[in-house]
């Protein structure tokens, strides 16, 4: 099969689309893992033994199970429940659940390598736990952990053609359904694969900058 460069031009406008769609899907999906991961790397440290032990449960249930049955559970199932979710809303929420279970345990390493003089100054000058959170421990945290959540967050990008199996129209899901129409697969996938390329390897240069910028010697 020979390359047709007139087809290509022709299948940009809909691919495009899907660029659109998949940007969309792993932007909010960051803010979600990253919401969801800082939740759940708090509740593991609840004094409470059934909040702890609850948020550990989940996280090695969400982590234990393949993405893609997470997302069909989500999209197939819960409507059984009366649970109707938009195959948009239902990628977003399966992206960010399961990312958000990787994303806890780099804020938890991130929150243990807070001396623990830290904890017993904020105690010493009266704060609040939520102070402690917010102006103590947060502030300190999150830099040194940016360089491992922005690879989560590219992975994350990555996984989006999983989408396409809860009938989002993401770039894979555009791509296929212009092969299947045209009969040409070659310059679609090719071109899925080109856009791929295109967000990524910038992503991967900003994130070896981070890295450069925020990553702390380990002692």
């Amino acid at each position: 099969m020979e390359w047709d460069w007139q087809f290509v031009i022709e299948s940009l406008p809909t691919l495009w689309q899907g660029v659109v769609v998949t940007i969309q899907a792993t932007a909010l999906g960051s803010v979600l893992a990253l919401t969801v991961g800082l939740f759940l790397a708090i509740m593991c440290r609840s004094p409470n033994w059934f909040i702890s032990q609850c948020s550990k449960w989940f996280i090695e249930f969400v982590r234990g199970t393949p993405l893609l049955v997470q997302l069909y559970f989500l999209f197939y199932i819960l409507p059984d429940v009366g649970i109707l979710l938009s195959p948009l809303v239902a990628g977003v929420i399966g992206l960010g659940l399961h990312y958000g279970t990787y994303t806890a345990e780099v804020y938890r390493a991130g929150i243990d390598n807070i001396p623990k003089g830290q904890w017993e100054a904020a105690k010493a000058v009266n704060l609040t736990k939520s102070q402690t959170w917010k102006e103590i421990i947060i502030p300190q945290a999150i830099p040194p952990m940016i360089p491992a959540l922005a690879n989560y967050i590219i992975a994350m990008f990555k996984e989006t053609p999983l989408l396409s199996a809860i009938t989002v129209l993401e770039l894979m899901n555009q791509a296929r359904s212009l092969s299947n129409f045209h009969y040409r697969y070659l310059e679609p996938m090719t071109m899925v694969g080109v856009f791929f390329l295109l967000i990524s390897i910038p992503s991967v240069i900003f994130l070896r900058r981070l890295e450069q910028r925020y990553a702390r010697p380990h002692h």
